[in-house]
């Protein structure tokens, strides 16, 4: 799976992107954030606070109960203000 950082939480991870093997216990957003906080300390900082963190799956924004079944992309990014 494909998943894309943006903003602070590419800056806490180190990275823009990664392609990862997911665990099939891992089923919603919210589980792959909290099993994504586990993989090391730069994650764990990125993912400290997962009611902050936004996410999108194949670029529509989801909720934290959203399936990952199907899923190509997962996109993780703080919260946006207008301008």
């Amino acid at each position: 799976m494909k998943l894309r950082y943006f903003a602070w939480v590419r800056e806490r991870i180190g990275k823009p992107e990664e392609d990862i093997d997911v665990p099939s216990s891992v089923t919603t957003v919210g589980e792959l954030a909290a099993w994504l906080a586990t993989r090391g300390e730069e994650y764990a900082y990125a993912f400290e606070n997962p009611k902050v963190v936004r996410a999108a799956i194949d670029r529509v924004h989801v909720k934290p109960d959203a399936k990952l079944a199907g899923a190509g992309e997962i996109a993780f990014f703080p919260p946006m203000t207008g301008g």
